[in-house]
C-alpha cells in the first residue's frame, strides 16, 4: 500500500477545504470498499479526509419523506424504524448485502461510490478498461457469469456491486452533494453511469464534490415492498440477479410501480419499460410476464451469462407476485 497523509474532518466545509488543498486525496466513509483496494494498488491517494463520522442523522421531512445523512452507518439505515414500515425494501436490501460487522462499518455515502467487484478489476495481471483505461476488457472474452447483461459496452461489461442502491434506485432517491461551487442535487437514477468509451469515470460527481445525504420521496405505496437477491450462496455473496420493487394494486390493476434491478448492469437499473408496462394493467402473472419480457428484450449475454436473463425475468415476476398478493396501501 501506498504512503498517504489522514485528516478527519470536523464539518462538510472543512472536508471539502481539505480535499481542495491535497492533490490526490479521496474521501474515506467506512472503508470497506476503498481500504481494500488501496491494498490491492488499484486506489493510490496521497491523503485520506475521513468523512465518516459527518451527516450521519436519518430525519423524516414534513412531507414524508425521509432524509439520510451521508456518513449514517447501513447497520442504523436497516434497523431505523420509518425505513423498516415506510420503505421496507431499502432495509431489506441492506440485510442482505454485507455481514454484520460490515454493516456496522459501512456507511451510505461510502455504499454510493462503490466500485465493482470484477476479478479482472481485481487483477492487475489481467487488462481492464476501468481500471487502466485504453489498456482493454479480459472480461470480454474471459469467464464473465458475474458480468452486464444490460448497458454494457465493448469497453466495459462489469457490474455495480451495491444492492442498498438498487432498492434506493426504486425509490426515486435523490443524492445531495456539496462542493466549492456550492450544492446540487443528483437524481440517483443519473448519479450512476453507464460505461461507454469511459468506464473508468463510476459517477457523475465533479471533482472535490463531497455526498452529504440522501432523501427519499414521500411514496405511500413503498410500504408494499421487496428485496429480492439471487446470488450462489447465501452467505453474502453478490447478487447474479436483484430484484427490488414496490406495488400497489387497486381494483386488481396496477395503480403505482416502481422497479429496479441489480446484478445487471455497470449501475442500478431502473426498470422504467416494465413499469410502464405494469402501470394501469392487470395484476396478473400474465402481465408481470409482459413487463418481464419488455424491460429485458435488448440484454445480450456473454458465454456464461446469457442464463441471467431468464433468470431475472423470473425473479421480476415472482417479486411482483409477492407484492401483489399483499396490494398495498390504499
Amino acid at each position: 500500500m501506498k504512503n498517504f497523509s489522514y485528516v478527519s474532518a470536523d464539518s462538510v466545509g472543512g472536508a471539502l477545504a481539505a480535499i481542495a488543498r491535497t492533490p490526490g486525496a479521496k474521501f474515506l466513509g467506512g472503508g470497506t470498499n476503498l481500504v481494500d483496494l488501496m491494498r490491492e494498488g488499484i486506489e493510490q491517494p496521497d491523503a485520506l479526509v475521513d468523512v465518516s463520522h459527518l451527516s450521519t442523522q436519518i430525519d423524516d421531512l414534513a412531507d414524508g419523506g425521509l432524509r439520510i445523512g451521508a456518513g449514517a452507518k447501513n447497520t442504523a439505515v436497516a434497523g431505523h424504524v420509518a425505513v423498516r414500515e415506510r420503505f421496507p425494501v431499502l432495509s431489506q436490501a441492506i440485510l442482505l448485502g454485507a455481514s454484520g460487522q460490515i454493516r456496522n462499518m459501512a456507511t451510505v455515502g461510502g455504499n454510493l461510490m462503490q466500485r465493482t467487484r470484477c476479478h479482472y478489476f481485481y487483477d492487475d495481471a489481467a487488462r481492464c478498461n476501468k481500471r487502466q483505461p485504453g489498456a482493454g476488457c479480459d472480461a470480454v472474452g474471459g469467464f464473465n457469469r458475474i458480468h452486464a447483461v444490460l448497458g454494457a459496452s465493448e469497453h466495459c461489461v462489469a457490474t455495480h456491486p451495491s444492492d442498498m442502491c438498487v432498492a434506493l434506485a426504486a425509490l426515486d432517491a435523490t443524492v445531495h452533494v456539496e462542493g466549492q461551487q456550492g450544492a446540487r442535487l443528483i437524481p440517483l437514477l443519473d448519479f450512476h453511469r453507464l460505461p461507454g468509451d469511459t468506464p473508468q469515470i463510476d459517477t457523475t460527481l465533479r471533482p472535490g464534490e463531497l455526498i452529504t445525504a440522501v432523501e427519499l420521496p414521500p411514496l405511500p405505496f413503498a410500504a408494499n415492498s421487496w428485496y429480492r437477491k439471487v446470488r450462489d450462496r447465501a452467505s453474502y455473496a453478490f447478487a447474479l440477479v436483484s430484484v427490488a420493487a414496490a406495488l400497489a394494486v387497486e381494483d386488481g390493476r396496477v395503480a403505482h410501480a416502481r422497479l429496479a434491478l441489480g446484478g445487471v448492469a455497470h449501475k442500478p437499473w431502473r426498470a422504467l419499460e416494465a413499469e410502464r408496462v405494469l402501470l394501469g394493467a392487470a395484476a396478473t402473472t400474465a402481465t408481470f410476464r409482459q413487463a418481464a419480457e419488455a424491460e429485458l428484450r435488448h440484454a445480450t449475454g456473454l458465454a456464461h451469462n446469457a442464463f441471467k436473463i431468464e433468470l431475472a425475468r423470473r425473479a421480476i415476476v415472482a417479486v411482483l407476485g409477492q407484492l401483489a398478493e399483499r396490494g398495498g396501501p390504499r
